[in-house]
């Protein structure tokens, strides 16, 4: 796998930062796989960057000083996505995309993206005329979904003045557009209706004539100039991402916004992101930690009654499975589906019956002083457990996880780490977490959100990939940066549950 370009000055640092997970989705929607996905997305980084490069190049080289006209940065790197899998599929690497997308490839609809410039999509002609600041600012609230408060602060703006200054950026987009529509080579019929579209789409209370509308649902070049041009009812983000990234881009503003709204998105700047918590809206936990929540206090207050519970003090007389002892002394089996709170790492109530942040309601008396090994798993600390001798005191073969920890790629102070989980068990939901030896700091996560303390990060699930199955994989990937020396990852756990590290 091709690593990612080295960034040659903090602006491609920050480059790499702010729009990998954005590339990084949108190659996912692209491809068949993860692992396609992010060879996908590399590569297209780096075919970005090398046109980023080449086109400062050439603006210090005419000495003007002024930049010449693009796309911003990420719908840039998105376009590189699309340019990189047409390559694939002409250089029959075709089998690693998703097959509605080759289908798409050889259609008109991909042509009109590399055909003469006055037939290509408006929006793409109409945020490519815009200075890129503007269209920066237009791009980052329209299709990445992100809080007004954000953008303002990553673009030097003033946060009281960022509305306004998103309607006069919306404003010359349609201006832009509506410039773009009218030299566009069209048809005499068509021709006839610009002035009445440019009237119609300028007021949120005019009404379309009957005819007009008839053209609109079949004329698909008018229909994508009204939805351009119209600024009012909400589509400006749909014709923007349709219209700039082509395929899949109605996914991918899907894809975005759910990630704005869990604190996913990329170029995080404060705690409150890192915490899942979006900026400009109410602090309430996410949905899929609130689900952890209920679900431990459940397990505590389950755990709590069973061992108030008066036991016979025989070996066969009471001694609950709850409490991972069958009534002959001999260790229950799994009892099924795991509940997300840390306690599928055994089924001793030294481990099974404590959830995440509970007191340990059944660890009463301590292990045997032989047993030096703080993460054994299958441990049974209750007195009928301790009198079956070896019946009573089991360890697991191996680990119910296997993790594996892969630098994909390095550069001064920086890295780009991939995480790839197998459990043997079914979860509802995951979490894992892990040390770092040297101190490196995570920055930025997509597939997962993070919290790190010192040396400890804790990944989580994003919505849409909480659940595994039996004997799956899921797999997530970050930024990180470091000082000194970058060793690998240690002392991997899922839910709490000890998880073994492979090569």
């Amino acid at each position: 796998m091709p690593d990612l370009p080295t960034p040659q000055n903090a602006a491609e640092a920050a480059l790499l930062s702010e729009c990998w997970d954005a590339v990084l989705s949108y190659a996912d929607l692209c491809t068949s796989g993860s692992a396609a996905a992010t060879l996908l997305a590399t590569e297209a980084f780096t075919h970005g960057i090398d046109e980023l490069r080449a086109a400062t190049a050439a603006s210090k080289s005419t000495g003007t000083g002024r930049r010449a006209l693009r796309l911003p940065r990420i719908p840039l790197l998105l376009a590189s996505v699309r340019t990189v899998a047409g390559a694939w599929e002409t250089n029959g690497l075709g089998h690693r995309l998703d097959p509605d997308l080759r289908l798409w490839l050889h259609s008109d609809k991909a042509a009109r993206y590399i055909g003469p410039p006055l037939h290509r999509p408006l929006a793409l002609r109409g945020l490519r005329d815009m200075q890129e600041p503007d269209a920066v600012l237009l791009w980052l609230a329209e299709v990445e979904s992100l809080p007004l408060s954000a953008v303002a602060r990553r673009l030097g703006l003033d946060p009281a003045a960022a509305s306004s200054e998103l309607a006069q950026v919306r404003a010359l987009f349609r201006d832009r557009c509506h410039r773009n529509h009218i030299d566009t080579p069209m048809d005499a019929y068509c021709r006839s209706y610009a002035r009445l579209l440019d009237a119609v789409t300028r007021s949120p209370t005019a009404e379309t004539p009957e005819d007009l509308s008839r053209h609109l649902a079949r004329c698909v070049e008018c229909a994508e100039a009204a939805a351009c041009l119209r600024l009012h009812g909400g589509g400006l983000p749909a014709a923007l991402s349709s219209g700039v990234i082509g395929w899949g881009g109605l996914a991918y503003l899907e894809r975005r916004r759910r990630a704005a709204e869990a604190g996913m998105i990329g170029g995080r700047t404060d705690a409150a992101v890192d915490t899942g918590l979006n900026e400009g809206k109410p602090v309430r936990p996410r949905i899929g930690r609130t689900g952890i929540l209920v679900t431990a206090v459940l397990v505590s207050a389950l755990a709590l009654t069973v061992s108030l519970m008066p036991f016979g003090g025989s070996k066969g007389g009471g001694v609950s499975a709850a409490q991972g002892e069958s009534t002959d002394g001999q260790p229950v089996a799994d009892p099924g589906p795991s509940f997300p709170s840390g306690s599928e790492s055994g089924s001793g109530a030294g481990s099974g019956s404590r959830s995440a942040g509970s007191p340990a309601v059944a660890d009463s008396t301590s292990r045997p002083a032989g047993n030096s090994d703080p993460e054994a798993q299958g441990e049974s600390s209750s007195p009928a457990g301790r009198q079956g001798g070896a019946k009573g005191s089991t360890k697991s073969a191996s680990p119910d996880c296997r993790v594996k920890y892969e630098i994909v790629s390095e550069w001064p102070d920086g890295f780009q780490a991939a995480v790839t989980v197998t459990s043997t068990k079914a979860l509802a939901t995951w979490s894992l977490g892990w040390t770092f030896k040297d101190g490196q700091r995570v920055g930025q996560m997509w597939d997962g959100t993070f919290i790190q303390n010192d040396s400890h990060v804790t990944a989580t699930a994003a919505d849409y990939n909480r659940t595994v199955a039996a004997n799956g994989t899921f797999t997530f990937g970050f930024l990180g940066s470091w000082t000194g020396s970058n060793s690998p990852a240690r002392n991997f756990t899922l839910n709490k549950a000890s998880c073994q590290a492979v090569g």
